[in-house]
């Protein structure tokens, strides 16, 4: 992470941009590793910060942010980068339910089913729609083999973890999507190149997750 961070500089300094050091954080993401310095400062550690709206914290993950952004109208925007632990899943399911419902003017005692409300609306269930984040990632492969966010994408975190259980991490769930469909990045990277075949396999995807889904 260090060399990343003294890349990030040297780039925003050839262009005549500095990196506000004040306003750097360093968020260890489960791990245990050595500071992260700039121009021989320490930068902060931090257990949680903001940014663009959105709540990222040590954990990994989207508990917070969720929570955060329940009682807002911009609930599923950015949802193709969360890590979609069950917790998560129920919860903005939950809501979006009973949005749907009042949307529809459905009121106890009247029921209905949550495979009929979604068929009636043609909406999918939250948990396949985030997984479309395959759209964004794709996007994200077409990109320069210098962006810095396509770097990201298989790029193997330093460090060692903390000790217990390994906490569920979105670089984890695109790694299972992808054993999924039997494929890896090289692979990915030319199916890409064809919108068309790339458009194909996420729908595949969703698919494969809603035939697999429990009934």
């Amino acid at each position: 992470m260090q060399i990343k961070t003294a890349s990030v500089a040297a780039v925003s300094a050839s262009v005549g941009l500095n990196i506000h050091k004040g306003k750097t954080k360093v968020l260890k993401y489960n791990r245990e590793n050595n500071p992260i310095t700039l121009d021989d400062e320490t930068l902060e550690d931090v257990e949680s910060y903001q940014y663009l709206g959105s709540i990222i914290n040590e954990q990994g993950g989207s508990d917070a942010h969720v929570k955060a952004k329940i009682g807002k109208a911009v609930l599923p925007y950015g949802a193709e980068t969360w890590r979609t632990t069950t917790t998560t899943i129920k919860k903005v399911q939950v809501f979006i339910n009973g949005c749907l419902c009042k949307i529809l003017n459905i009121h106890w005692p009247d029921t209905i089913s949550n495979s009929l409300l979604w068929e009636s609306i043609h909406q999918l269930p939250v948990g396949e729609e985030i997984r479309r984040r395959w759209r964004w990632i794709g996007h994200t492969l077409r990109k320069s083999s210098n962006c810095i966010r396509r770097q990201a994408l298989p790029w193997n975190l330093e460090g060692r973890w903390k000790r217990g259980r390994p906490k569920n991490r979105l670089d984890r769930e695109i790694e299972g999507d992808m054993k999924k469909m039997n494929n890896k990045w090289k692979e990915l990277g030319r199916i890409d190149q064809n919108r068309v075949g790339w458009r194909m396999l996420v729908i595949g995807l969703c698919s494969f997750t809603r035939s697999n889904r429990p009934k």
